[in-house]
């Protein structure tokens, strides 16, 4: 059990996909905006993380691997990551129609984020057991909303402040976006 919870932890604070291993920077600076639309990416995201693993790693291990066909795991990964974005765009654009339109383009670029395809193959290179996966996804997930809830608190903050001209716009959401990923740093004397 300990080491699901270092797993988990591990993956949310000292590996965050989004702040030290610089994966998915594009919905982190696109939809970190507001509070709602980061906190629906950061579920679409985890679900879709969960989901693809729990159907790469057999697919890998069952079929790939017994068949000496590992070259294929990046284009079968992305294909039933793809599969499940569709599925919660078709969800989100039936059940929560005001979080898909503020996801907009951010959404199904979910098949492209290179977090939610490292995910699957990190855990076959960690030679992480499926259930140690299905962990590590799921702290891949929730470390990636929240580090979009926390972006979203620090953007809402900036707008208030007073920004000297030139940093104004991208240079500042840059700043502290560094200073957001530095803060996070501090964790890794957790798990050493």
């Amino acid at each position: 059990m300990k080491v699901f919870f270092v797993i988990l932890l591990s993956a949310m604070l000292t590996d965050n996909f989004v702040l030290s291993k610089f994966m998915g920077i594009c919905p982190f600076l696109g939809v970190s905006k507001k509070l709602n639309s980061a906190a629906g990416m950061g579920l679409a995201v985890t679900f879709v993380m969960i989901c693809a693993t729990m159907v790469t790693y057999p697919i890998h291990h069952g079929i790939l691997v017994p068949n000496e066909l590992e070259y294929f795991d990046t284009v079968v990964f992305i294909l039933v990551i793809a599969l499940f974005v569709q599925l919660v765009e078709t969800m989100l654009k039936k059940c929560i129609p005001s979080l898909y339109k503020s996801l907009g383009v951010y959404l199904p670029l979910i098949t492209t984020n290179c977090a939610v395809l490292g995910v699957t193959v990190l855990n076959i290179d960690n030679s992480y057991s499926f259930l140690e996966s299905i962990v590590n996804s799921l702290g891949a997930g929730l470390g990636f909303m929240l580090s979009l809830v926390i972006f979203s608190g620090v953007r809402k903050k900036m707008e208030y402040a007073d920004i000297p001209e030139t940093f104004k716009g991208v240079p500042a959401t840059l700043i502290a976006a560094s200073i957001v990923s530095v803060s996070f740093m501090g964790f890794s004397g957790l798990f050493s």
